[in-house]
């Protein structure tokens, strides 16, 4: 594949402004699919089956076989609706969008089209300087997720050269959410930080509902980005292109800013953007051509006929809108006071998804700076190294336990460290490790006094040193004596007992 040429991002914003929209699909955690009674099971349970074991006739599309909407999954979706700031239609409807599906087996999707079941909102997204920027959207429609291809004998894991696809159906079903914005204008330079900014605050969003799990490397949420330039001084839009199913916060960010140098370059030399999708490439940061991209009359949209119209009703709309949590923006502004984190310290926990965790952690009795500490420090550099996410590695209570046995002295942070590590390894809770590995803290003074004696014992000049006034010779003994009891001494207490001893 030829690398594209690329203008300089700020050059690319003298000739250009950018427009963007965005599609975010949401997989709903409801127990079971959106039109069958098949399984749903959360992230783990879900890539540990087996293919094509999470199934029922209506996923398949078998002959007969009809579908049944999935209740939970009306009221999820009207809170994402609400929480949205939309307004709720008393009818929508569904219908069949058409196009080859060679992983649905009744090759159309069940979709909503002209009556959503939520429509006309707009979400409030923050910059990382906090700056407000208003997302308007035009709709959030409830629809089925399609199943997985797995292309084999390529070189690349791609269609273009396999011998031939394996279907799983498991994930055909699954209720989705997609949240369509409108275009959006006048985010100039900040368009890849808006894009950004964007998807976290959906991510948020859904996550505060408990409505699914929003982990986009999973999958969970997915987010195709249309970009189009229009040229500075002209009222037409440009031509767009919809980069899709980007997996992670950064890799949107750098796939909205490589497409706007990408055809300010095309457009500069002048040629023509194509309405396309394009595919996000993580390891070399940039964007391919996929398919050209329908129009919606090229889906053939017609009404679903084996479905009623869902009408909810007004009692259950107020219920759900009173249940409604905090915005983001003012949970995020409330928990920063609230924690006394500075925004380098808050930015760190938001950007690393650990907002969270570090509440709960907080909740079961840290102190927030402990919490954080943890949670970005040695827990993200653990769950990095194996390639995991945090929050699978240990509970908030865990840390909170952990911590606590710090505030006690009962640990060291080094010490502490390793318990850490001994809770992920499946080892017990933090003093089930403490009392499996014998690693509290030594405190019995007489022990510390008899390994001091030892060690000036060995080393007559430094307690010389120490009545002569030099007391930073006290480290030698210090050192000798932690050596000497695995690291599990209380240096602080070391010490004091160092300088009284050779003050005798």
């Amino acid at each position: 594949m030829a690398t594209a040429k690329l203008m300089d991002f700020d050059k690319a914003l003298e000739m250009f402004e950018p427009v963007l929209g965005f599609e975010v699909h949401v997989e709903l955690n409801t127990k079971t699919k959106m039109f069958s009674g098949a399984p749903n099971p959360a992230n783990e349970a879900y890539h540990a089956a087996e293919p094509n074991t999470l199934i029922a006739p209506v996923d398949l599309g078998l002959p007969g076989s009809l579908p049944v909407v999935n209740a939970t999954a009306i009221r999820s979706s009207i809170s994402l609706g609400l929480a949205l700031g939309c307004s709720i239609a008393e009818s929508s409807r569904f219908a069949r969008k058409n196009y080859f599906y060679p992983d649905l087996g009744k090759n159309y999707q069940i979709s909503q089209y002209d009556e959503p079941i939520a429509y006309e909102g707009s979400v409030e997204v923050e910059l990382e300087d906090g700056t407000l920027v208003q997302i308007p959207i035009e709709r959030a429609h409830m629809e089925e997720d399609a199943g997985k291809l797995t292309h084999m004998g390529g070189s690349t894991g791609r269609i273009q050269g396999a011998e031939y696809s394996l279907v799983d159906y498991n994930r055909a079903g699954v209720p989705l959410v997609e949240i369509v914005t409108k275009t959006i204008f006048g985010t100039e330079h900040r368009a890849p930080e808006v894009a950004k900014a964007y998807v976290q605050t959906i991510r948020d969003i859904v996550r505060s509902l408990g409505i699914s799990e929003a982990r986009l490397e999973r999958g969970n949420l997915r987010c195709d980005a249309n970009v189009s330039l229009r040229p500075r001084g002209q009222e037409k839009l440009g031509t767009r292109t919809e980069t899709k199913n980007v997996n992670s916060m950064r890799s949107v960010e750098r796939a909205v800013r490589y497409e706007i140098q990408r055809q300010a370059q095309i457009l500069a030399d002048g040629g023509t953007i194509t309405q396309e999708t394009r595919h996000w490439h993580e390891d070399t940061g940039t964007t391919s051509p996929g398919r050209p991209k329908s129009d919606a009359d090229d889906y053939r949209y017609f009404p679903e006929p084996d479905l009623l119209p869902v009408r909810p009703a007004p009692e259950l709309i107020e219920e759900l809108r009173a249940a409604l949590p905090e915005q983001p923006v003012a949970r995020r502004r409330r928990l920063m006071a609230e924690w006394g984190f500075t925004d380098l310290e808050f930015q760190d926990v938001r950007n690393g998804g650990l907002l969270e965790v570090v509440e709960a952690t907080i909740a079961a009795g840290a102190a927030p700076a402990a919490a954080r500490k943890w949670w970005t420090g040695e827990i993200t550099r653990i769950a990095n190294a194996q390639e995991k996410d945090a929050a699978e590695l240990i509970s908030p209570e865990n840390v909170a336990a952990l911590q606590q046995l710090v505030d006690a002295g009962t640990l060291t942070d080094k010490l502490a460290r390793q318990v850490l590590e001994g809770v992920i390894a499946g080892e017990g809770t933090p003093q089930e490790v403490v009392d499996g590995r014998g690693l509290a803290v030594v405190s019995d003074d007489g022990a510390l006094i008899a390994a001091i004696d030892e060690a000036f014992a060995a080393q007559p000049d430094v307690l010389a040193k120490i009545k002569d006034g030099k007391v930073q010779a006290a480290g030698a003994v210090i050192g000798a004596v932690m050596k000497a009891m695995k690291g599990q001494a209380d240096a602080a207490r070391v010490r004091e007992l160092t300088l009284e001893r050779a003050a005798q």
